[in-house]
């Protein structure tokens, strides 16, 4: 008995209609995250009390145009600017590929641009000899990588444009408090994490695993909202406690 050849073909342009169905969702999916916003997780408390561990952060493309660090997977390319570029603004937080290892992403608060003159004085932020205001703000929680928690004296710094923010000061005269003068090369941004004495940031150079100048090129996207949150501390807790570490209060909240 032969095959029924009129059977057999409407299954097969039912099967390849579905695969096309699915190619085309994920390729919408692709484009989303490469034009639109991609996710990203906060691994580490440089950001505190801004962005905290675990949380999970959107970070807009279309902000400052497109380069290669904007495609959702990373393949070596070689750089050709921006397209539809925007310079961030002071007090952005944004997100960029690590210049010291372009897999990794990395999260932290733009306070330089291009020809400004950056220094810290006794852990106040200096911004072309004007001074970042310091308001005290009580003490809060700063968490440590490892899910232990010290306590950290809470400042509202407000940069010289008049964006207001919380920070992290975890003791006087840290090692970072104190630095020379530096101006912004064309091209690149000045970057500060929020706690201010556990962040690898722009004071740190590039060799020594800090951020160093960060080019523009490098910019992924600014972090506009907190999508979920996640206490990564419990996961030394019992397996059937882990759901009591979401944060739904930080679910869906905008980054400042």
């Amino acid at each position: 008995m032969g095959i029924n050849k009129e059977t057999v073909a409407p299954k097969t342009s039912i099967w390849r209609g579905q695969l096309l169905q699915l190619a085309g969702v994920v390729l919408a999916v692709f484009l989303a995250k490469g034009a639109l916003a991609e996710p990203f997780y906060v691994p580490s408390g440089s950001m505190e009390p801004t962005l905290q561990i675990g949380d999970a952060l959107l970070a807009t493309k279309f902000a400052y145009g497109y380069s290669t660090a904007s495609l959702p997977i990373q393949i070596n390319l070689p750089e050709s600017g921006r397209l539809l570029g925007e310079t961030p603004k002071p007090g952005d937080v944004v997100v960029f590929r690590w210049p010291g290892d372009r897999s990794q992403a990395w999260v932290k608060r733009v306070v330089g641009l291009p020809g400004d003159r950056i220094q810290m004085r006794q852990g106040q932020l200096f911004i072309n000899d004007r001074a970042a205001e310091l308001k005290p703000d009580g003490i809060g929680k700063a968490e440590n990588d490892d899910g232990g928690v010290e306590p950290a004296y809470r400042y509202i710094e407000t940069l010289p444009n008049g964006v207001s923010h919380e920070i992290f000061k975890l003791r006087d005269n840290g090692r970072l408090d104190n630095t020379a003068e530096v101006t912004v090369p064309p091209g690149h941004l000045f970057v500060m994490g929020d706690n201010r004495d556990n962040s690898a940031d722009s004071r740190v150079p590039l060799r020594d695993g800090g951020v160093g100048m960060l080019p523009i090129d490098d910019l992924v996207g600014r972090a506009d909202a907190i999508v979920g949150s996640w206490d990564l501390g419990i996961r030394s807790q019992p397996v059937w406690t882990w759901l009591s570490g979401f944060r739904p209060a930080r679910f869906f909240t905008s980054v400042r």
